[in-house]
């Protein structure tokens, strides 16, 4: 559970007061940095983002079932490397434990919290290793950028959603590391995690995509 000492250092993000942000609850919860600016704002604002980003992901896909189907007949299949499928299972499982994590924020049980929003951080740093193997192992293979287009499609579409989930690693590392006795507002924990969640999503799309090319 919270601390009297966490709620107290909390107390001027809830007040109100200049640089502070509501940091539970319901009504409209506020980021520190955004004196006035209501939850809905940040919410809507992510969601606009995601859809660029689902955007260029589908426009990406698009393209391989295009040139995949091209009567130039250059397109190779993939193999693709085993170690996905676990990473896939490790992403999935960052969900889940995300998810602990934001139910521990609302019982008010920050050590709870901490708990499983580092083990989502942890997985979140496996899963990129992971993508790095398996650069490696196509490499090692023979395959490159630009050694046929499947293996083009499948180094610039894990590559995209690579730096995407560096960026949410960011976020859960800033959260996960934050000044102790810092609760950290719900606005900020339900925005990554929906962009968390978000890119779980993307990535089972992506799969499925190289598995069938």
């Amino acid at each position: 559970m919270y601390s009297d000492t966490e709620v107290a250092e909390s107390e001027p993000e809830k007040s109100g007061n200049a640089g502070g942000g509501t940091t539970l609850g319901g009504g409209e919860s506020r980021l520190p940095g955004g004196p006035g600016t209501p939850r809905r704002a940040y919410t809507t604002a992510m969601v606009i983002a995601l859809a660029g980003i689902l955007m260029f992901f589908a426009a990406f896909i698009s393209a391989g079932v295009v040139r995949k189907g091209s009567p130039s007949g250059d397109w190779r299949s993939l193999i693709v490397p085993h170690v996905l499928w676990l990473n896939t299972a490790i992403l999935l499982a960052s969900s889940f434990s995300l998810t602990r994590a934001r139910s521990r924020f609302l019982l008010r049980d920050n050590d709870g919290f901490c708990h499983w929003w580092r083990i989502t951080t942890i997985l979140g740093g496996f899963f990129i290793a992971g993508q790095w193997i398996a650069w490696r192992q196509l490499a090692s293979s023979g395959i490159y950028l630009a050694t046929n287009p499947s293996g083009s499609f499948f180094y610039i579409l894990t590559a995209a959603h690579g730096l995407h989930v560096a960026a949410g690693l960011l976020a859960l590392l800033f959260v996960a590391f934050r000044k102790r006795g810092v609760v950290p507002s719900q606005t900020a924990i339900d925005v990554i995690g929906i962009y968390w969640h978000f890119m779980d999503a993307v990535w089972i799309f992506l799969f499925v995509f190289l598995l069938a090319t």
